[in-house]
């Protein structure tokens, strides 16, 4: 168990753009004569389903919760501009925020603003997708994670597409951004997966999240080694472009990952195999509850693992 330290604890989230409910002073009285306190919340790409959910978890919490705390919402324009949501973590700063509940775009350059972050004594929670740990442990600084077995969700969903292959065949990888370590953790997710079932995973190259960019790339790989016979995507957005990609090949198996709404439609015709459910909005709410603990000077855990479930064709509702 860990405590808040007298330096405090630095939250990082990330998310550009949209403000959703603006804080007042972080000296407003709440409920009984308590501080109000100011959270916010920064997260990647307000283009992704998976953030907007995210996003909406958080809000709905806030709306029942609104004399405890006042909620700031915002996100990157894209998923690869980790400068922009430095940006939003030190605007954040200046604003002297509570909390910060992050989820970092990059899992080590977003290292050296949360320490800063925490030497102004802003609570920091990482949320989503980990901070290095080595990197963290560099600069001296301690932040609790709230968020999945990312590694897990990925072998579950790639021992699911086992079942539907045969010993020897080829299947390629479509990672996440590089130094994402959610990314990584769900390549050797499915790559586990695939050794396991006796599969060759014959390429493996990144999209970095984006949908239009993995189009390109699936293609790419497809039209050089047509014999494989499955995708297995990090992220919705990047089997989104598999499909687009393979819509000539449809006997081609794509696996996803977030259970966004739009790759629940291809579940249900069946052009997408699965993905994995790792609840946004319950990803959101957790990141907030740590937060508020650590403001009050309660216990919390150094990690707050969050659930994952395989969501196919026979278990959408």
């Amino acid at each position: 168990m860990t405590r808040r330290t007298s330096g405090g604890w630095v939250v990082g989230l990330g998310l550009l753009a949209a403000t959703a409910l603006v804080a007042g002073c972080g000296e407003q009285k709440g409920d009984a004569g308590k501080p109000k306190y100011r959270i916010a919340l920064i997260m990647k790409s307000l283009a992704n389903e998976f953030f907007t959910t995210m996003a909406d978890g958080a809000r709905k919490h806030h709306e029942k919760n609104a004399s405890e705390y006042d909620l700031i919402v915002n996100g990157m324009k894209n998923e690869t501009d980790v400068n922009e949501q430095i940006g939003l973590v030190e605007q954040m700063i200046a604003d002297k925020v509570d909390a910060i509940i992050l989820a970092p775009a990059d899992s080590k350059l977003l290292v050296g603003v949360c320490k800063k972050a925490r030497q102004r004594g802003i609570v920091v929670v990482n949320i989503d997708n980990p901070l290095d740990a080595d990197t963290v442990k560099e600069a001296g600084v301690s932040i609790p994670f709230v968020g999945p077995d990312n590694r897990e969700g990925a072998r579950l969903a790639g021992e699911y597409l086992a079942k539907k292959l045969q010993k020897g065949d080829q299947v390629a990888i479509i990672e996440g951004r590089p130094n994402a370590l959610n990314g990584e953790m769900r390549k050797l997710g499915f790559t586990e997966a695939m050794d396991k079932a006796g599969i060759e995973v014959a390429r493996s190259q990144t999209a970095n999240w984006e949908r239009d960019e993995a189009e390109k790339v699936v293609a790419g790989i497809v039209a050089g080694k047509p014999e494989l016979k499955a995708f297995l995507c990090a992220n919705d957005s990047m089997a989104l472009g598999a499909v687009a990609a393979l819509r000539r090949l449809p006997n081609v198996l794509i696996v996803g990952y977030d259970n966004i709404a739009a790759i629940q439609e291809n579940i249900k015709t069946g052009r997408v195999l699965c993905t994995v459910d790792q609840h946004a909005d319950r990803i959101a709410v957790e990141g907030i509850h740590v937060a508020l603990n650590l403001l009050e000077k309660r216990e919390i855990r150094d990690y707050t693992r969050t659930a994952v479930d395989v969501v196919t064709k026979d278990t959408l509702k």
